[in-house]
């Protein structure tokens, strides 16, 4: 997802979009521990996509 998309987001799509993003993370660090990952890579996207959305919500709300 590219920051532009992000930003013209609402800030309630943003927020559903970070802990969706999280939820995701979660699940692919225990599915890690318990077996392996079809694709490793998923872990750092979800990780970047994690700091985008933050970064985002700093810049928009100051």
């Amino acid at each position: 997802m590219k920051a532009k998309e992000i930003r013209e987001m609402s800030d309630e799509q943003r927020a559903s979009l970070l802990k969706e993003t999280i939820d995701k993370l979660f699940k692919l660090r225990v599915q890690a521990r318990m077996e392996r990952l079809d694709s490793p890579s998923e872990v750092g996207k979800a990780k970047k996509l994690i700091a985008q959305i933050k970064t985002i919500q700093q810049e928009i709300n100051g």
